[in-house]
């Protein structure tokens, strides 16, 4: 049977109502055992208060389940340092973890614990003694580094949060969010070290559950090891209190990244401390450079590496290598980021005020939308990617006023590596004067290429009987007066495939690619840099930014795009 575990938040001295709770539930549930986050007794202010603490040392009140503690911002009473220290429990079935322990429980789940707040103990004029140190609210940086050695983790238990737990989640903490606690590095370097199941906090007032997050499979590895963070409020202030869950410490990691979870927050911060190759170095699989393009250096290289596997794939999460910092949004099926080398500056459109040159780009490793193995995530994550570029248009036309529309393309070949589409705003008068267009089907014709065709209706789409193909989507806002729209030769009756959609108007077009046809993935880039004038920014390389340039275009990006990223809703 899966052990049954439950979680409550600080007693602060609430010590009789508590235990008669977890008896009465104990009852019903048979839970293998309880944890109390953060301050079980409270400042030993009133006499009730003292009665309830000799009464919990005589054994007075029943603990129906082996419960484990922690420190929380107060130090220990000193009759119960006492009894600890006399017989190593405050009671039976109470057990005090330490300020640094780790415990097995007789289910076979690990549990980690780092009680106390933060302040360097070592450096004290008295130093502590080993016995009345470790009862002392007050843990250091070496504290945390102890427990890096530790191989395997159940349940970790701090009583302050992670630095940057909440980074790339969509979840708000509920009720007061002035008592959520100071959130440490350290802290966050023991979650990301130790990758335990699940890792419990407090916060007093307020509740906070993030969404799970997983963490990047080191050294070739294939599992995806999973952390849900929970915050827990003083019990009473919130019906949030308690958590009750069921852990299997047997269960086997996910092998592919799990429905509703997210990257680990942290994973930027881990790839630079191993200080990785830079980003610019991992690129180049999956952008031909000028040897691609030569013919005749094709021929005289025949022998080509092998594909890589999603561990060394640039767009796949699981690459230690990814530039996390480059990463905007990340949904259920995909997720979007910044262009490595954008074609547009931060300056190009003003009333953007960043590149605006995006990625959206599928969990899954496939070489195209069309061969996900799985229909329902093929037609979830095509589903997910639309509503991401809908996403996009939304932005662009507030923040243009009306006058941004986009571009969207797609390489599908089935030898390719990792399907993903490339998003560009793009002028509307271009787009309504059929510039665009025109550019993509004059460009294929002067490369010898299929012709395109335009798709009639959404509902063809995916109905265009083609394995390897080159797809267009040129979206703009609908016109905001007959003025306008006047002398707008976009959707004419005469041009047919023009469509509506939320935001305004879109036409797409397709053009196979031939398997005699030597295709230069840069194509969709090349047109759109001929388009706007910017034919020395066409080779990605050319644009290559600094990793603070990069960052800074993210952050503006995300700021901008926040009120219409659907993944950050609740």
């Amino acid at each position: 049977m899966v052990p049954k575990c439950i979680v409550v938040g600080s007693l602060n001295g609430q010590i009789r109502p508590v235990f008669d709770k977890l008896a009465r539930l104990q009852l019903k549930q048979n839970f293998s055992f309880a944890i109390i986050v953060g301050d079980v007794f409270g400042d030993c202010a009133t006499e009730d208060e003292l009665k309830d603490i000799t009464a919990l040392i005589n054994g007075e009140i029943t603990v129906a389940c082996p419960t484990y503690f922690t420190l929380g911002n107060r130090p220990l009473p000193p009759q119960v340092v006492e009894k600890i220290e006399a017989t190593d429990e405050v009671c039976p079935n109470l057990f005090f973890l330490g300020k640094r322990g780790t415990l097995k429980t007789t289910d076979g789940i690990r549990i980690v614990a780092l009680g106390g707040t933060m302040g360097e103990a070592e450096g004290r004029s008295k130093p502590e003694s080993n016995a009345s140190g470790k009862f002392q609210p007050t843990y250091s940086e070496s504290d945390a580094r102890a427990l890096f050695g530790i191989h395997k983790t159940d349940i970790l238990i701090t009583n302050q949060w992670p630095k940057d737990v909440r980074l790339g989640s969509s979840r708000v903490v509920s009720g007061n969010k002035e008592t959520v606690p100071s959130e440490l590095q350290c802290i966050a370097d023991v979650c990301a070290t130790l990758k335990p199941r699940y890792h419990f906090s407090r916060s007093d007032c307020a509740f906070f559950e993030r969404e799970p997050f997983f963490h990047l499979p080191a050294d070739g590895g294939e599992v995806y090891q999973l952390t849900r963070f929970i915050s827990l409020p003083t019990f009473g202030s919130s019906k949030n209190g308690i958590y009750a869950f069921n852990l299997d410490p047997t269960a086997p990691f996910p092998t592919s990244i799990s429905l509703g979870s997210t990257i680990c927050p942290w994973s930027a911060v881990q790839s630079r401390r191993k200080m990785l190759p830079s980003q610019s170095k991992s690129y180049p699989p999956y952008v031909p450079d000028d040897r691609d393009r030569d013919p005749g250096h094709q021929r005289r290289h025949k022998e080509r590496a092998p594909p890589p596997g999603p561990e060394n794939c640039f767009f796949c999460l699981s690459n230690p290598n990814i530039a996390t910092h480059l990463i905007t949004s990340i949904g259920n099926e995909s997720y979007v980021t910044t262009a490595k080398g954008p074609l547009l500056t931060k300056d190009f459109y003003p009333s953007l005020g960043f590149p605006g040159h995006m990625l959206i780009i599928p969990f899954e490793h496939s070489p195209t939308i069309d061969l996900i193995f799985d229909p329902a995530t093929r037609a979830s994550t095509f589903a997910e990617m639309q509503r991401y570029r809908e996403s996009l248009h939304q932005m662009l036309n507030e923040r243009s006023g009306g006058k941004l529309g986009a571009v969207t393309w797609e390489v599908s070949r089935s030898n390719g590596i990792h399907t993903h589409w490339q998003f560009l705003p793009m002028p509307v008068e271009q787009i309504r004067s059929r510039l665009v267009e025109m550019a993509f089907k004059k460009e294929a014709e002067n490369l010898e290429y299929s012709t395109f065709k335009t798709v009639p209706t959404p509902d063809e789409i995916h109905n265009h009987h083609m394995i390897d193909y080159f797809r267009v989507f040129i979206w703009t806002p609908t016109p905001g007066n007959e003025a306008e729209a006047e002398g707008d030769h976009w959707s004419a009756p005469e041009h047919k495939g023009v469509w509506k959609t939320e935001s305004g108007e879109e036409k797409v077009i397709i053009m196979k690619i031939l398997p005699e046809t030597r295709f230069n993935l840069q194509f969709g880039r090349q047109v759109m840099g001929k388009v706007l004038y910017l034919d020395d920014r066409i080779n990605w390389r050319d644009c290559v930014q600094t990793d603070d340039e990069e960052t800074k275009d993210a952050e503006a990006f995300k700021e901008a795009f926040k009120k219409h990223d659907f993944a950050m809703e609740g």
